[in-house]
């Protein structure tokens, strides 16, 4: 604990940061670096004072979000976590993009889970002009005939291109920060940092709303954690995935270890304080880090994936619809309204779907 926390117990400093994120008052860097350095007897505590936080702005509810790996492999960049990326020799399927009645399918099969967001990804640089037009078509077929959010995580875009995804229905962009500033030439070097917050800015000028998020445990310091978590809130990211590093076979991180399931939910706290009113979504890497812990991490965030993550296996998805149920959390859905918007409706856990 750091001299910040010295003075008071860490049961009373967490209550605090629940107290000032309630007010719109953000941790400090020292406050930030108590909290993820904290001990591990103290996490009930502050998993409860991020439970306050949550329960304020997002009460009981969850969002369910499905993706589809629109196209798989093929991918010019070094990103040194990806199995799609060229410096990779992980056995994966390769595909160019998938044909309208495939990606009509797959949102099909997302709302039959339930999951009130689809996502469509796409390895690669950047989706080419015929691409882009492409599922900007199947989007207008997905949002004409489901009560779904799309979600589309494509790479970098041009200004066209943004606007004719928002045109199309496309509700929100993802592109990940990914790690740090500092650390982000240790993890790629065919890309900047620059470079995502551009794709960033053009996603947020177009009108989609910016999904943005990380990646723990390539090796970063708790600096670069700490700077992460502040980077997301100054960038304004309506959404974001917290993704824990999935050592693959194949790639050159194959041989990190993955960070221990307390270190995991310490930083969903932080994120939780940082960003207040912002959807913090446990996503890859979470069956494997957080293990029998995943329950816990729904105290804090209140948004997970279903089912698969793009070359890696998630929990099946029932699991997940039984894990809510048991914990008391409700499924937040969405709902057509006579104007042709959606809106947020929360449902009891189906029974059965799909």
């Amino acid at each position: 604990m750091n001299n910040a926390a010295k003075a008071i117990s860490p049961e009373s400093l967490w209550e605090q940061l629940a107290d000032k994120a309630l007010t719109g008052i953000i941790p400090s860097r020292e406050e930030a670096r108590a909290l993820l350095e904290s001990d591990d007897v103290q996490l009930l505590p502050l998993m409860q004072a991020a439970f306050r936080v949550r329960m304020h702005y997002f009460g009981r509810k969850v969002k369910l979000n499905m993706l589809l790996n629109a196209k798989s492999g093929l991918c010019p960049e070094d990103c040194g976590y990806c199995s799609q990326s060229i410096v990779s020799n992980a056995p994966i399927a390769k595909y160019a993009l998938l044909d309208r009645d495939t990606l009509l399918a797959g949102a099909r099969e997302a709302y039959a889970r339930g999951a009130g967001t689809f996502c469509i990804v796409a390895s690669g640089r950047g989706p080419s002009r015929g691409e882009t037009a492409r599922i900007a078509d199947v989007v207008r077929e997905i949002t004409a005939e489901l009560p779904l959010k799309v979600c589309a995580c494509l790479g970098r875009l041009t200004d066209d291109q943004a606007n004719l995804l928002q045109d199309a229905g496309v509700k929100r962009y993802n592109h990940n920060l990914n790690t740090s500033s500092s650390y982000h030439d240790q993890v790629v070097s065919t890309h900047t940092y620059d470079d995502r917050l551009q794709t960033l800015n053009r996603v947020k000028q177009a009108g989609m709303s910016p999904c943005s998020g990380i990646i723990i445990g390539m090796g970063e310091s708790l600096d670069d954690r700490i700077d992460m978590v502040f980077a997301l809130r100054e960038l304004g990211a309506d959404s974001i995935p917290v993704n824990f590093l999935h050592p693959i076979e194949g790639t050159p991180m194959a041989d990190k270890k993955p960070v221990r399931p307390m270190e995991a939910l310490r930083m969903l706290a932080l994120l939780r304080f940082v960003c207040p009113d912002k959807e913090i979504r446990v996503a890859g890497g979470r069956e494997l880090t957080l293990r029998s812990l995943q329950p816990l991490a729904l105290y804090v965030a209140n948004s997970i994936f279903l089912g698969d993550y793009l070359t890696t296996s998630g929990q099946e998805w029932r699991k997940d619809h039984d894990m809510l149920e048991d914990m008391g959390f409700e499924i937040e859905r969405v709902t057509p309204e006579v104007s042709g918007e959606w809106e947020a409706e929360s449902r009891p856990i189906p029974e059965q779907c799909g």
